[in-house]
């Protein structure tokens, strides 16, 4: 037997062998970061079209016309939000001096207000510590981490293409790799079920922006459409997300007084509220529910393998993940590991979850 592969005295040398090789991997996910963003991106967004392009095909549409109006409506959405996102934020670059003078103001009228009433201050407070700048560096970023690799078009677009044709007959490859008695249910499982948490999870960020946008103009804080994109981006992050987007119209709706800044905040709260509390739970289920400590870790971790644009995908690429391992039996014990709730109930729920109706 081999001493690291198998023998239970051997468990140490077991241990340092699995962790070697994930140091390999992480490290092969960094290097290889160029390739793999894209392939990453195409993949995300061709889960999000197969949907859309089955349906055309049982509607009588040839799958190339099918694969070819999924791909431009997602280039079309791609464009649109990518151009306003852009626009908004050199707008509010260009803003940003103004704001830094606005902020002094209330941050000096502030320590006077505390002086006044006896609270010892310092003569000069580091401004530099509140940047309105820099909050939304993470959203700049981000978006010009997206714009870089949506400059390599043609490649994310090649993936993607054919991903989507490759879509309906990948089944019956894995049966002709398997053999004819293979059960492909758990394969079925696994895509459906990944279907069901990207389609839901963008349908709700998306309201979440619409309604973030229409909140902050309706309050008159400036820029509501970047705002709007803000937090339909962040909210692939579950509970993190929401708190980061909800930072910058806060800070510009104190500009306003205090009051608006409260109603900025008291919408942001019934938005996640309603929508991330309970109507996503509702439509996900219970078996979707990953640990808040997965959330900051997996953040961080892909955050820092593949930059900003990790980030965003960090969290639909953990619960991938975690979805595919609640469907191994060997490998069930980690999706426990990555469970919100106690680990007996989603051993129980992964192992008793009902696999969706229909073909891929």
């Amino acid at each position: 037997m081999n001493p690291l592969l198998g023998g239970s005295s051997k468990a140490g040398a077991r241990f340092l062998f699995v962790a070697a090789c994930l140091v390999v991997v992480v490290h092969g996910l960094k290097m290889a970061s160029p390739v793999l963003l894209p392939f990453s991106l195409a993949l995300f967004l061709a889960i999000l079209s197969v949907p859309m392009m089955l349906g055309m095909q049982r509607r009588g549409v040839p799958r190339p016309v099918a694969v070819l109006l999924s791909v431009l409506a997602i280039v079309a959405i791609l464009s649109v939000v990518i151009f306003l996102a852009t626009e908004s934020l050199s707008q509010f670059q260009a803003a940003v001096p103004k704001y830094r003078k606005q902020m002094e103001g209330l941050i000096r009228d502030g320590v006077q207000w505390l002086v006044d009433r006896g609270v010892p201050m310092a003569k000069e407070v580091p401004l530099s510590l509140i940047d309105p700048g820099a909050v939304i560096d993470l959203a700049q970023g981000t978006v010009a981490r997206l714009a870089s690799v949506l400059s390599s078009t043609f490649l994310v677009l090649l993936i993607m293409v054919f991903m989507l044709a490759e879509a309906s007959g990948f089944p019956e490859k894995l049966r002709f790799l398997l053999g004819e008695k293979a059960d492909l249910g758990r394969f079925r499982k696994i895509v459906g079920e990944v279907q069901q948490y990207l389609g839901i999870k963008t349908g709700v960020s998306l309201v979440t922006g619409i309604l973030a946008g229409l909140w902050t103009a309706l309050l008159g804080v400036d820029f509501p459409i970047l705002w709007g994109i803000v937090a339909f981006a962040l909210n692939y992050i579950p509970t993190i997300g929401s708190i980061l987007a909800a930072i910058p119209p806060i800070i510009l709706g104190l500009f306003g007084g205090p009051g608006q800044a409260f109603l900025v905040m008291l919408g942001y709260i019934g938005i996640n509220v309603a929508l991330g509390n309970i109507i996503e739970p509702t439509l996900q289920g219970r078996q979707f529910g990953i640990s808040t400590l997965v959330v900051i870790l997996s953040l961080v971790f892909w955050g820092w393998v593949w930059g900003p644009m990790g980030m965003l995908l960090s969290v639909p690429l953990t619960m991938i993940l975690k979805i595919a391992l609640e469907n191994t039996d060997d490998l069930r014990w980690v999706a426990v590991l990555l469970a919100k709730w106690p680990a007996e109930k989603a051993r129980i729920e992964a192992e008793t979850a009902h696999p969706p109706p229909g073909p891929i």
